[in-house]
């Protein structure tokens, strides 16, 4: 499960503060003594008591418009840094089952019981509420290819919830977890790794009864441009999509460029084309197509 940070008798400090901090030493979470001075700060903002609610009148009074931005990653979350660099930081807001929010969106809109990992480092802090709980799981990133019903071997480590003031590392690529509606409004706040490489690491959701990956849920920019693009029928667009399918470096590029060609064919094509990936040389893609040639078949 994520590492929790031993607590420590924090001196509060200023969001501008916080980020002055990060800016200046960076945040690199593979290195422990930069990972300890992250969430040294994180502790020291999350002992301010009024920052989150000065920033968010902050916006609220800002007439041009960048509310939009401090919104920009979703109706749940409030950016407290910009993007672009190698950290960003947010505030996430956790409704409970009994706020209008949640009877009005449904669960799925805040990712509960949505069992996953991630493909970056975080650090998040329990800072208003009772918090979140998560069913907590482990497993090993590099023994899978991707496969959607491939074995995952997830270890079960334990339930356990965010409570105020506690302090985690979420480690990319082993920590997964559940998270379940908490009591009542809850908000942490987290630093949230960015690495170049990040776009290209898949970030699955798994299906903890049947211990398998059910999906990928970390498509980029690129992938979905790829199948708009294929799917407006742009001859640019095909010839595009059969070279990333046949010599992109990364094995799921190529399968999205798979994907977004068999979307326009019609049912014996389809399957001649994931006939063919059988044979691509890719785990991933055979397992995947043989998979697909089976959905054609049913």
């Amino acid at each position: 499960m994520p590492r929790v940070i031993s607590p420590a008798d924090y001196h509060a400090c200023t969001l501008g503060d916080c980020l002055a901090a990060l800016d200046a030493s960076g945040f690199d979470p593979r290195d422990e003594e930069s990972l300890l001075h992250a969430a040294g700060w994180l502790g020291r903002l999350n002992a301010n008591r009024d920052f989150l609610a000065e920033a968010m009148l902050a916006e609220l009074k800002d007439s041009s418009g960048s509310q939009e931005e401090a919104s920009a990653y979703g109706a749940q979350v409030v950016m407290l840094s910009p993007l672009g660099g190698e950290y960003f930081m947010r505030a996430n807001f956790w409704p409970s089952r009994d706020e209008h929010s949640f009877r009005a969106s449904g669960q799925n809109a805040f990712s509960y019981e949505l069992p996953h990992d991630h493909n970056f480092d975080f650090l998040t802090v329990g800072y208003f509420g009772p918090g979140y709980a998560s069913d907590y799981y482990e497993f090993d990133y590099d023994s899978v290819e991707g496969i959607v019903g491939e074995k995952a071997n997830l270890r079960f480590v334990e339930r356990s919830t965010l409570e105020p003031g506690k302090l985690m590392h979420y480690r990319a690529h082993r920590d997964v977890h559940s998270q379940l509606p908490p009591e009542s409004l809850s908000v942490s706040v987290n630093i949230m790794h960015a690495g170049g490489a990040q776009g290209w690491l898949d970030q699955y959701r798994f299906d903890v009864e049947r211990d398998t990956i059910s999906g990928v849920i970390s498509a980029g920019g690129s992938e979905i441009f790829l199948r708009v693009a294929v799917g407006l029928d742009h001859p640019e667009a095909h010839d595009l999509a059969d070279h990333f399918a046949r010599h992109h470096v990364s094995d799921r590029m190529r399968l999205v460029a798979l994907e977004a060609q068999a979307g326009v064919l019609d049912l014996a094509a389809r399957d001649d084309l994931w006939r063919r990936a059988e044979g691509n040389g890719s785990r991933l893609i055979a397992g995947e197509a043989t998979r697909r040639r089976a959905q054609l078949a049913a």
